[in-house]
């Protein structure tokens, strides 16, 4: 049988990581993010290991001004974010919080995403050297958190997906920019089905910059603090002296790579309805293993998905994050995401009653509707 089969049982499994995002109760604002200044760097701690470090409101927040804090503090050459725990570095942001806030038309639902885009931003354009290190579950927020910064580093524990399409959302936190600059069409693929990369994996497909063993970790950050006044090279060489030393599944083939050919020309159209003729056509084991998974994801969220990696490939981070805050907020107006969220997260049934429930009734004045200008409430940098 086709040898990615497993994986794609993944799809319960991202549900159950999902329904964590769901779980969050608050504990003490203070503890659930850290911020440390520690040898030359700035050092952040996702601390909400038994909700896989989700994110929300306020540690968006924290996050935000002591970033801003450190870029501009002589002192602090360096900012390096981690999850605590071992399971995640961050599964994505608390979700069901800001859908009963969309619900109840609170500015939550404005705010969150107005935070967390904003921050994504100021992590791109960070003037410190900023390394992400991505152990263990690294999913939507947790992505915008990471893929931004100069330096992402895998472990063999890393697991990476975008799933959003399984609960009528889209692949936001400026996944319109970094998917479509992925190889070939791997990102439309990845947004697509929600595919999860892991380990060695996430580095291959270019997510990561580098790979290290798990049991490394504490020695590089290590070794990394111990830096005395480091520019960027210096910073590098040491991620890059771990990473050659590490060999765990150094000559594995990327899980994807013989599949890319198919991926590259069966996810190159420009409409849901083609790739899915495509896929149908095609009718290779994996083809209908990708049609069967993409028949499960809302409609809605598939046809605004492609067309936010389509309109990504020729804008910038910022540009794309504009575009994202429009979609967010149709989202929360609409009815996809939080039935998502309920099926999901709150009842746990796993059958999501999409609405439309087919893509032929997805118009493209419903896609237009999610691009439109908020006017005064657009998210503007």
């Amino acid at each position: 049988m086709w040898s990615l089969k497993s994986r794609f049982n993944s799809f319960k499994r991202t549900h159950i990581i999902l329904q964590h995002l769901g779980m969050s109760k608050h504990t003490n604002a203070a503890d659930e993010v850290l911020l440390e200044r520690k040898g030359c760097a700035g050092v952040i701690t996702l601390n909400r290991p038994k909700f896989l470090n989700a994110l929300n409101f306020t540690m968006l927040r924290q996050i935000y001004l002591q970033l801003k804090t450190w870029e501009q503090d002589p002192e602090t050459f360096l900012i390096i974010i981690k999850g605590a725990g071992e399971k995640a570095f961050c599964a994505g942001g608390d979700i069901i919080e800001v859908s009963e806030a969309g619900k109840a038309k609170q500015k939550l639902a404005q705010d969150f995403f107005r935070e967390e885009y904003i921050m994504n931003s100021a992590i791109d354009s960070c003037r410190k050297p900023y390394v992400a290190l991505i152990h263990g579950i690294t999913m939507g927020g947790g992505v915008g958190l990471s893929v931004h910064g100069q330096f992402r580093v895998a472990t063999e524990k890393t697991v990476f997906a975008m799933p959003e399409t399984a609960i009528g959302l889209f692949p936001d936190v400026g996944g319109g920019y970094f998917l479509p600059r992925l190889q070939g069409k791997l990102g439309y693929f990845l947004a697509l089905t929600g595919f999860r990369l892991k380990g060695r994996d996430v580095h291959k497909a270019g997510i990561a910059t580098h790979f290290v063993d798990s049991e490394t970790l504490g020695m590089l950050e290590e070794d990394l603090l111990a830096l005395k006044s480091p520019s960027r090279e210096n910073i590098a060489d040491v991620l890059e002296i771990y990473h050659t030393k590490s060999k765990i599944d150094q000559d594995k083939s990327f899980i994807l790579e013989e599949h890319m050919g198919k991926i590259n020309s069966l996810f190159s159209a420009n409409t849901m309805e083609q790739i899915i003729e495509n896929l149908q056509q095609d009718g290779s084991p994996f083809a209908l293993e990708q049609l069967k998974i993409i028949n499960k994801m809302s409609p809605t969220s598939l046809k605004i998905t492609l067309r936010q990696l389509i309109e990504g490939t020729s804008k910038t981070l910022q540009e794309v994050l504009t575009m994202e805050y429009r979609l967010s907020q149709a989202c929360m107006g609409g009815h996809d995401f939080h039935e998502g969220v309920r099926a999901v997260l709150i009842d746990k049934d796993q059958s999501p009653k999409w609405k439309p429930a087919d893509l032929k009734e997805v118009t493209d004045e419903d896609v237009n509707n999610h691009f439109k200008s908020l006017g005064s409430n657009d998210l503007i940098f």
